[in-house]
């Protein structure tokens, strides 16, 4: 089916500290390959300051002028590899005098890659302040996806943490690989650290953790209410200046999209995401973040019957879907939940079944920051209003509820790191 090559994915490195180094992808065209390209540059730590990206719905071609962001704790970027995850996601390029729609309909092109192994991570600790951060580091940096996770504390100050995790190298299953699991947590968490242990998970073990509490309704409205979302935003940052317009007289082939907006954590992920879940297709695109911090995009799209968007109730729909997300891609908030305090955390799943990536890890970072000892934490998944959302509940367990400036205080720092405005 033909071998990819190395001039699929380029990488050249910035010139001077401070210039961006400039990603490269040109290969055959896919469903959502712009959202998913971006998706790998965001788990890297990199911020996209300019982008172009072309296509005739056969090959593709897209640039990304990427620095890694401020801030970033997680050491030097590792471009090697960042160029070997962006090349598994590129299609394979059919043989010459094939053509790549009539082998897949023979279905002689590569099979999709299987889902990877899903393995239970089990750790005894000591508890101390940070100690949830510091492992999802480690399994960050060791290339770990978390899929679930539960974390108990017993009254004689000992942590249980249980982690559904799977390896993008796909090499769990070896003991060396195990082993640097177990060298690289125990170099990080040291005499706080009992037990280790890596197995594959049981197969009736993941349902039963998935059965997490469901959301009252006052929750709901106090995560999902675009009203007080869009009140939380403006108390946080002070303004809602968001533009997203349509325009139809500019070709004659495409609907032209140009959104206008401060720049987050992640903001051109948002974009691809939310149009590739609206099912349009992006044929040209433009991106350019200045150093105020303000980004303007241009999109030229069609509908995937490679019509223009001319149905007024559609535009309106993506203008309003497109506003939504780049005004609060995730939602915080902090409840109580009996005699404790519990911080929420909604992270929108894509039609794909993926979700933002490091968001965990933000999370937990921003309390270690805040000092805030973590008694209880899991991931679930919950349906609202026909969307899915990967959803983190955070208990903190203590006996006086947190005053009103503490309350936000919280939720400020998580959603400022998570939208990467701590920086």
């Amino acid at each position: 089916m033909g071998v990819p090559s190395d001039e699929v994915v380029q990488i050249r490195l910035a010139d001077a500290d401070g210039d961006p180094a400039v990603v490269t992808v040109s290969c055959p065209d896919k469903t959502g390959l712009g959202c998913d390209l971006c998706r790998v540059v965001l788990l890297f730590g990199l911020s996209v300051v300019k982008g172009d990206m072309s296509t005739d719905g056969r090959w593709c071609y897209i640039v990304l002028w990427v620095l890694p962001r401020q801030g970033r704790r997680r050491g030097p970027v590792q471009w090697d590899l960042l160029k070997d995850r962006l090349l598994q996601l590129c299609p394979v390029a059919a043989p010459f005098g094939f053509d790549a729609a009539c082998l897949a309909a023979a279905g002689l092109q590569d099979a999709a890659p299987p889902a990877p192994q899903l393995f239970l991570l089990k750790l005894r600790c000591f508890d101390r302040m940070g100690l949830l951060h510091d492992v999802t580091r480690v399994l960050c940096e060791l290339e770990f996806t978390i899929r679930r996770v539960k974390v108990s504390t017993t009254p004689d100050g000992s942590v249980l943490d249980l982690f559904f995790i799977t390896d993008a190298r796909e090499l769990l299953h070896t003991k060396s690989r195990r082993e640097e699991a177990y060298d690289k947590l125990e170099s990080v968490l040291g005499d706080s650290l009992t037990s280790r242990e890596i197995d594959p998970a049981p197969e009736d073990m993941l349902p039963r953790l998935q059965a997490c509490a469901s959301l009252t309704p006052a929750i709901m409205e106090q995560m999902f209410n675009m009203d007080l979302v869009e009140e939380q935003y403006i108390s946080t940052r002070g303004d809602n200046n968001i533009s997203v317009t349509v325009d139809n007289s500019l070709s004659s082939v495409h609907t032209l999209i140009q959104i206008q907006c401060g720049d987050h954590k992640g903001l051109l992920y948002d974009i691809m995401r939310t149009v590739k879940d609206c099912n349009i297709q992006i044929s040209y695109g433009r991106f350019y973040a200045s150093q105020n911090r303000r980004c303007d995009v241009d999109l030229f799209v069609v509908q995937s019957d490679g019509k223009k968007i001319l149905d007024q109730q559609r535009q309106g729909s993506l203008c309003c879907r497109l506003r939504m997300e780049l005004l609060r891609p995730l939602r915080v908030a902090l409840v109580n939940r009996g005699p404790d305090t519990e911080l929420l955390v909604a992270n929108p799943v894509e039609v794909s079944g993926k979700g933002r990536p490091l968001v965990f890890y933000d999370i937990t970072l921003a309390l270690k920051n805040l000092q805030k000892r973590i008694f209880l934490a899991e991931i679930g998944r919950h349906v609202v209003e026909d969307r899915e959302w990967e959803v983190y509940r955070v208990h903190f367990g203590e006996e006086q509820d947190p005053s009103s400036s503490l309350r936000s205080k919280i939720v400020d720092g998580v959603t400022s790191m998570l939208m990467g405005w701590d920086s």
